[in-house]
């Protein structure tokens, strides 16, 4: 009979100690995913708006640094015609990259949706909820890049750009607001609709403008004469 009592003694100790690591571990996994942005299984939504709001700052934040960037480095601020079209449509005038939108407004949304899925490949303990600060930070570099003498020059030289001189501030900064964008619709969506999304736009880009992310990159790194011909055509 005592040796029974200790038996059920010690079971129930055992189970309450089992019991009180499991809780705490939870509260600890409840905290973590608070903190990482995730969605908390105690309230998904509030979780999931604290993220999209972090996020949102991120982007701006990360542009409006850019933006600053650019400037000191001799950027206009809007185009010189000082007309305040939101939108340039037209890619072979001197507004194109110019206003804060145009056709090429799109190809910096499948950056999103690049980087998403490139930043997914990477395992959560190296980035963890960082992956779109990285991805806004690559997109404010390319940025940067693009408008510096070396990549201007090159736009000019082998790609239909002739007459690009580089981008206003106004459109870098909506092209960061873009990539935002299109990780935002990565992160919200089945990876199968990222690939129905990047080529209807890159089908529309080509059939409108006869140009498109994946044109702009060959082109860059290696011009094909005969690809030149049919744009300019």
């Amino acid at each position: 009979m005592f040796r029974g009592g200790l038996s059920f003694f010690g079971t129930y100790s055992s189970g309450g100690i089992v019991l009180r690591q499991s809780k705490a571990f939870s509260l600890r996994r409840s905290a973590k995913m608070r903190y990482d942005g995730t969605m908390s299984e105690s309230n998904p939504a509030k979780s999931d708006d604290h993220a999209v709001r972090r996020g949102f700052v991120y982007c701006l934040v990360v542009a409006t640094l850019t933006a600053i960037t650019l400037r000191l480095m001799g950027r206009i601020w809007w185009c010189e015609c000082g007309r305040l079209d939101l939108a340039s449509w037209d890619i072979w005038t001197s507004h194109n990259s110019q206003h804060l939108i145009d056709p090429y407004t799109f190809s910096h949304v499948l950056h999103g949706v690049i980087f998403y899925w490139l930043l997914m490949l990477i395992p959560d303990r190296y980035v963890g909820h960082r992956r779109f600060l990285i991805a806004m930070t690559i997109e404010a570099c390319w940025e940067l890049l693009e408008n510096s003498p070396i990549i201007i020059d090159r736009y000019r030289s082998v790609t239909i750009s002739l007459d690009y001189y580089g981008d206003s501030i106004a459109n870098s900064f909506s092209d960061i607001v873009a990539c935002g964008l299109g990780y935002w619709f990565a992160r919200s969506f089945r990876w199968t609709w990222s690939v129905v999304f990047f080529v209807i736009v890159e089908v529309l880009m080509l059939i409108t403008i006869r140009d498109s992310l994946g044109l702009n990159i060959l082109m860059l790194l290696t011009p094909i004469d005969a690809v030149r011909e049919w744009q300019s055509g």
